[in-house]
């Protein structure tokens, strides 16, 4: 869902040096190359490897493999801050990660930048937008004093699919999930493409919140690096992945978006995936780090 004719405007709207700069994080998985459930030692592991580039991650749910329970004092220690994940698809999973909050957050909440209840639900027909809503403020009235919001693709937003959620003055934080190399995108068109989905779906947030503040970033984006799978245009290559870093991720960041780069560390112990053209894909070459936390490339952006 694209509308390539706003693109020159997104453009030019975008600013030297924006007020304020976006903010980095990077999506962290809770298992080890191997697959086992990280521990507090090795969130603080990651964080080391991490902290020259963020000192802010995103996780997807709070009970699986105990990750609000380690992850909290690792974050304490090493000075980071965590977005927090509930999974809500599911009683059992909403439940679960709901009472891990309950149970480890309390007392916690310097560390804890946000929670997101959802990724991508309306996207994969989940959950109807109403349950969803509900379930969003259950946990915003558990904890008042921490932001909580949702994440789902950028054209859900774009689509009008979140209008009702987004217009709820007790929800603020919206994340939006954009990957040109899922849109079969040739680098030389990545970061065109990226900036076009942004600007479509921070439009539509903007234009439901009715003028309320609200806070709006990109959940996801990121490039599979040598040795992924390509997806039509799209190509694995280090090169690419570096490219679109310091082009599109670096400018959404000028621009002013919050940014999680999908992801922290590769994932070896990851299962081959069906993409959206039915083919099998490889989902183990995404990280900025390879599996034993060495970088891959520079992450300076320019200035």
């Amino acid at each position: 869902m694209r509308v390539t004719t706003l693109l020159p405007y997104v453009l030019a709207a975008i600013p030297a040096v924006a007020a304020e700069r976006g903010q980095l994080g990077l999506a962290l998985g809770n298992k080890n190359p191997k697959g086992d459930c990280k521990t507090t030692s090795d969130y603080e592991a990651d964080f080391d490897a991490i902290k020259g580039v963020t000192t802010l991650v995103r996780t997807y749910s709070s009970n699986d493999c105990d990750t609000a329970k380690n992850i909290i004092p690792a974050a304490k220690k090493k000075q980071f801050k965590v977005v927090l994940g509930v999974w809500p698809d599911y009683d059992q999973s909403f439940n679960e990660d709901f009472n891990a909050l309950k149970k480890y957050l309390p007392n916690n909440e310097d560390v804890v930048q946000a929670i997101t209840v959802g990724s991508e639900v309306l996207y994969r027909g989940s959950l109807p937008a109403g349950k969803l809503k509900d379930r969003i403020i259950q946990v915003v009235d558990e904890f008042p004093k921490i932001t909580v919001g949702t994440v789902d693709s950028w054209n859900k937003f774009a689509d009008g699919s979140y209008n009702d959620i987004i217009s709820d003055p007790k929800i603020n934080y919206f994340l939006a999930n954009g990957f040109s190399y899922w849109q079969g995108q040739p680098i030389g068109n990545a970061t065109n493409t990226y900036f076009d989905d942004m600007a479509q779906a921070k439009a539509r947030v903007e234009q439901s919140a009715g003028g309320r503040k609200v806070r709006f970033g990109n959940g996801e984006t990121g490039w599979p690096t040598d040795g992924g799978t390509d997806y039509e245009a799209a190509k694995a290559s280090t090169k690419f992945a570096e490219e679109y870093w310091k082009n599109a991720v670096c400018g959404i960041l000028t621009w002013g978006v919050d940014v999680f780069y999908f992801e922290a560390f590769d994932e070896p112990w990851k299962p081959t995936s069906k993409g959206d053209n039915g083919e099998e894909k490889d989902e183990t070459k995404w990280g900025l780090f390879t599996a034993d936390r060495k970088p891959k490339f520079n992450t300076d952006c320019p200035k």
